[in-house]
């Protein structure tokens, strides 16, 4: 609860739903989530490919690097790649995840300008090997993917880095989503404890409702100044689908889909997250209990209703009209 405990008082969070972490662990994740799915997602290079396997469209996969032996092959291995990103298939909370713009002679750009050289590069792969950057520090291997090409709808909204789509799904129904939004505090990473913004996304629309950075209510982009109640996620129908398919695809009965919109290819799957984080309550100002359980008392039917019959049905009960 202490994420909430510094602007409201205990009774108006429990009558706003607003779901704390003993709660999610107990009632949710204990309940939902059947452990031995967790591997399909914490591990991103398993979570690649089930997406692939499931029709779902995922980031191109240069290759992986498994033994330090061929830490060195990173080179030769992105030649031919513009850009690329380098991350822990272990990894969470966007941590060891290396972002290269563009690279010449050796020479490594990330986002910010800063330059890096070759030495740098094997030194971030040897670390993620080793465990430094992954669940419970145990030893890795290290994804080498395409850069997104992210949509231009977005310029403005995101600054340095991809903008993602964080959707909770609950036993298949998408029930609350917002969009990331990196900034120079959060070095171009998608991540709301480093200073990413988290922009509150009506289900029934793919329209901004209100947006936070570090937990408090803002209007505007802390870097770029574009007004963050212009945002409206493109292809939103496709992407509430794509990541309501998440529940066919792992089993997994309370999850976080992690969405990106690329330029060409549409929506993405980025992630899957068996323990969604609960800040997505701050950026829509409302709390997800009153939608879980109202999934809950719905019960089983005979006829399991398709992604698409889950995305609409969500819309339907779910939507919000924008707060700005």
């Amino acid at each position: 609860m202490n994420l909430f405990s510094r602007f409201t008082s205990p009774s108006k969070l429990k009558e706003r739903g607003i779901m704390g972490m003993n709660k999610r662990n107990h009632s949710y994740i204990g309940r939902y989530n059947d452990r031995s799915r967790y591997p399909l997602v914490d591990d991103k290079l398993k979570t690649k490919f089930i997406a692939q396997q499931a029709g779902a469209t995922v980031p191109d996969l240069i290759g992986v690097i498994d033994s330090q032996g061929s830490v060195k092959n990173i080179h030769d291995m992105v030649k031919d790649w513009p850009g690329f990103v380098i991350k822990p298939a272990q990894g969470s909370g966007g941590k060891g995840i290396l972002v290269i713009v563009k690279h010449k002679d050796g020479i490594y750009v990330k986002p910010s300008g800063a330059e890096i050289n070759k030495q740098d590069v094997e030194r971030h792969i040897t670390n993620t090997l080793a465990g430094l950057f992954s669940l419970g520090g145990k030893n890795d291997v290290a994804m080498v993917e395409n850069l997104i090409q992210f949509d231009d709808v977005f310029d403005g909204f995101s600054f340095e880095g991809v903008p993602d789509v964080r959707v909770i799904v609950f036993k298949g129904y998408p029930v609350m989503a917002m969009m990331r939004c990196s900034t120079s505090a959060s070095d171009g990473k998608a991540n709301l404890h480093q200073g990413a913004v988290g922009v509150g996304i009506d289900i029934a629309s793919g329209k901004a409702i209100r947006a936070v950075q570090f937990n408090q209510p803002i209007e505007r982009h802390p870097d770029t100044d574009r007004l963050l109640s212009e945002l409206q996620v493109p292809n939103w129908d496709k992407l509430l689908t794509l990541a309501a398919s998440a529940w066919e695809m792992t089993g997994l009965g309370y999850m976080g889909t992690d969405m990106v919109l690329d330029k060409v290819k549409g929506p993405m799957v980025l992630e899957l997250n068996a323990r969604p984080g609960l800040a997505i309550q701050i950026a829509n100002g409302c709390g997800l209990l009153p939608r879980l359980r109202h999934i809950e008392s719905m019960g089983t039917t005979a006829h399991t209703p398709s992604p698409e019959e889950r995305v609409v049905y969500a819309a339907h009960q779910f939507g919000v009209k924008p707060e700005f």
